[in-house]
C-alpha cells in the first residue's frame, strides 16, 4: 500500500514540476519581451493589413492602403516620457499640415511599433489631426521586458495623454485610437478617469480580456484546454509583471468608460473572434457604434473597407472632437 501511495506522490509531484515548467514556457513564448516567430505563420493573420512581427511586412492592395512608404516619407518628432514604473517609453509625432487642436493618439499590436501604424496615421493626417505614435512597453524603442497586454499600458497612456496636452496646450481635443492589442488598450484606459480633452476612443478588432484571449489561442493553436496550464502561466506573469490575465479586462473596463467609443471588427476575424466586439458593445455603456466590415479578418477592416472605414471614423470623431 506504501508503495502505491510514494508512487501517487511521485506521479503528483511529477506532474506539478511538468505543468509549472509549460507555465514558465508559455510565459516566455507570449508575455515576455521575445521575438514572436510564431505569428509569422499563423494562417489567421496571413491576410492582416497590420504588421504583428518583424518576421514580414504585409503588403496592401487598396487605393488607400497601397502606400507602405507614406510615413517614411512624412517628418516625425521622436518624443518620450517616463512610465509610472520608471521605463523610459519613446513615441513619434506628426504634427497637422495645419495648426490644429486636434491630436490622434494611436496605439499597435502585439509584437508591432508605433512606426507600423502608418496607415492610421496617414488616416488622420488627412482629417488634419496631428499624430502621436507611442511605442508600447516592450515594444520597438521603448524599454521594458515583458509585454503589458494593453493592462499595464493603460497607466502608461494616462501618461501620453498628459504629454499631448503639455505639448499642444490645454484646449486640445484628443481622440485615442488602437488596433488589436493597441485596441483593447485604449478600451482599457477609456475605464479610468480621463481628463475632458479626451473626446473619443476608436477601438479596432479588440479582445474582451487576456484570459479570454489567450484561452482561445490555446485551444485554436495548440488544441489544449485553459486550465491548468493557464492558471499557472497567470500566475507567473503576476509575479513577473504585476498582472493576471483575468484582471486584464477590457470587458470591465467599458463598463466604467464615459467616452463616446465607435467599435470595429472584421466579420472574419479568426485571431481575436467577431464574437468579442458584440460582447464589448453591450458592455459598453458610454455613447457608441459599432461597425463590422463583412468578410474581413483580423486588422483588415481598413484595407477591406477604406472608404466606409474613413468615412465611419470621420463621422464619429466629429460627432464629439468639438462638443
Amino acid at each position: 500500500m506504501k508503495i502505491f501511495v510514494k508512487a501517487g506522490i511521485i506521479i503528483l509531484l511529477l506532474a506539478f514540476v511538468a505543468v509549472l515548467a509549460a507555465g514558465f514556457y508559455f510565459y516566455d513564448l507570449s508575455v515576455a519581451r521575445t521575438k514572436k516567430t510564431f505569428l509569422a505563420e499563423d494562417a489567421a493573420l496571413k491576410k492582416s493589413v497590420m504588421v504583428t512581427t518583424e518576421i514580414e511586412l504585409k503588403k496592401t492592395s487598396s487605393e488607400f492602403t497601397d502606400d507602405v512608404d507614406w510615413l517614411s516619407k512624412q517628418a516625425y518628432e521622436t518624443v518620450g516620457i517616463v512610465s509610472f514604473d520608471g521605463l523610459n517609453l519613446q513615441g513619434y509625432y506628426i504634427s497637422a499640415e495645419s495648426p490644429s487642436v486636434n491630436t490622434v493618439i494611436l496605439s499597435h499590436g502585439y509584437s508591432s511599433k508605433g512606426l507600423w501604424m502608418g496607415l492610421y496615421a496617414k488616416l488622420y493626417n488627412m482629417l488634419g489631426y496631428n499624430v502621436l505614435m507611442p511605442d508600447s512597453r516592450g515594444h520597438g524603442s521603448s524599454e521594458g521586458n515583458y509585454i503589458g497586454f494593453g493592462w499595464v499600458d493603460r497607466k502608461d497612456y494616462l501618461k501620453w495623454i498628459d504629454f499631448v496636452i503639455k505639448k499642444t496646450g490645454p484646449d486640445t481635443n484628443i481622440v485615442l485610437h488602437g488596433v488589436s492589442m493597441g485596441g483593447a488598450t485604449v478600451l482599457m484606459t477609456g475605464g479610468e478617469n480621463l481628463p475632458s480633452n479626451v473626446k473619443a476612443i476608436v477601438s479596432d478588432c479588440a479582445y474582451t480580456s487576456v484570459k479570454d484571449e489567450l484561452s482561445y489561442q490555446m485551444s485554436r493553436i495548440y488544441h489544449l484546454p485553459s486550465f491548468p496550464l493557464l492558471n499557472v502561466t497567470s500566475l507567473i506573469t503576476k509575479i513577473k509583471a504585476g498582472f493576471t490575465f483575468e484582471e486584464a479586462s477590457a470587458l470591465n473596463q467599458v463598463k466604467k468608460s464615459k467616452t463616446p467609443t465607435l467599435f470595429i471588427h472584421g466579420g472574419n476575424d479568426e485571431f481575436v473572434p467577431t464574437s468579442m466586439v458584440n460582447q464589448l458593445f453591450e458592455a459598453c455603456r458610454s455613447e457608441k457604434e459599432l461597425f463590422i466590415v463583412p468578410g474581413a479578418g483580423h486588422g483588415a477592416a481598413l484595407d477591406a473597407d477604406p472608404d466606409g472605414y474613413i468615412a465611419k471614423v470621420k463621422d464619429f470623431t466629429e460627432k464629439y472632437i468639438n462638443k
